[in-house]
């Protein structure tokens, strides 16, 4: 099987999820690996230390993991692909059972960050959307699915989360093969994602 991996980036609340699902609308055969499930455990986090591990850095990720499962599956084997509890800040005990398929999604904030990890992707994606969207999208996400206040939100996201994307996310912009202003609702670079997607899918 020739497998296909197609990376998609961008900051916080940046509409990754939004690019995803339209690709699933018209791509019925592909996988999604999440980066977030790839988070190093920091179990001792709560609203009141938000700070105290910055899960805004290349390293709060377990990358190694990360390249080993991508190289599985473009070799046509299967993984046991880690879950994170982001309400408990630790790796969950549980695994999925990913089979590999034609497509696979790579989704995260710093998924062009690493070399080894760019050279497995066939499309390189970067969603830009502006911070101030982004910063709400983030804001109503935390509270209502991870047990967040409103004050640690913000407090996170002014001393770590802002500071990363400036120095670890923004700068990936220059590897990217399509950057798509908005994510999902820009149609016209949407378009010719999906021109990729059906050609692969074929």
């Amino acid at each position: 099987m020739d497998v296909k991996i197609i990376g998609i980036t961008g900051g916080t609340g940046s509409g990754k999820s939004t690019v995803v699902r339209k690709i699933g609308e018209v791509c019925p055969d592909f996988i999604i690996i999440e980066q977030d499930n790839y988070y190093r455990s920091a179990s001792f986090v709560n609203n009141s230390n938000i700070t105290a591990v910055n899960f805004d850095r290349p390293d709060a990720f377990e990358t190694g993991l990360l390249l080993s499962h991508l190289q599985d599956l473009k070799n046509g084997k299967s993984i046991e692909m880690p879950q994170y509890d982001f309400v408990r800040h630790t790796r969950k005990k549980e695994t999925v059972h990913v089979e590999p398929a034609p497509l696979i999604i790579l989704d995260g904030l710093m998924v062009l960050y690493s070399p080894e990890i760019r050279k497995l992707l066939d499309l390189k994606i970067f969603v830009d959307t502006p911070a101030d969207i982004r910063f709400i999208r983030r804001l109503e996400r935390d509270i209502k699915e991870r047990g967040r206040t409103m004050e640690s939100v913000i407090k996170q996201y002014l001393e770590v989360v802002r500071p990363g994307h400036m120095e670890f996310i923004e700068p990936t912009k220059a590897y990217a093969d399509l950057i798509i202003p908005e994510g999902g609702y820009n149609e016209k670079a949407m378009s010719v994602l999906i021109s990729f997607v059906t050609h692969i899918n074929g």
